[in-house]
């Protein structure tokens, strides 16, 4: 008989070390998922709807719970033309597509027209004087 009784003994153990891998298992499982949900709602994100196709980026919500710095983009570069507030084109040289045909030598002179006038109005000197070289 004590035989018996210590066969009996390893098949509960067996069971209940079964029961309690798989209770552990699943405690795991609801934890992590609660946890996933409590930070999605304290990022400010709540249930995405089902959309087809690519995923949206990481809004800046994101980025910044994150700790990711936002890339600043560059300010649009305008048409060197006095008056002139179109964007410029790279394809154009630079200029917009209505002065694309504009000479590069008066695009030139406007250019450090500009400068010129944004030197004289902040109060450092230029480079060029700077350097006791005169500029052209």
């Amino acid at each position: 008989m004590p035989r018996t009784s210590s066969s009996s003994d390893s098949s509960i153990r067996s069971l209940v070390d079964d029961f309690v891998g798989r209770l552990v298992t699943a405690v795991e499982a609801d934890a992590t998922s609660r946890a996933r949900q409590m930070v999605i709602a304290a990022v400010g994100g709540g249930a995405l709807p089902k959309r087809r196709g690519r995923p949206p980026k990481l809004g800046s919500t994101y980025a910044a719970f994150l700790g990711a710095t936002p890339v600043r983009r560059r300010p649009k570069q305008l048409c060197p033309v006095p008056g002139c507030n179109n964007p410029a084109a790279p394809v154009f040289g630079m200029v917009c597509a209505k002065h694309k045909d504009v000479p590069k030598a008066t695009i030139k002179k406007y250019r450090e027209a500009r400068r010129a006038a944004k030197d004289k109005g902040s109060a450092r000197p230029k480079r060029a004087a700077a350097n006791g070289k005169s500029s052209r």
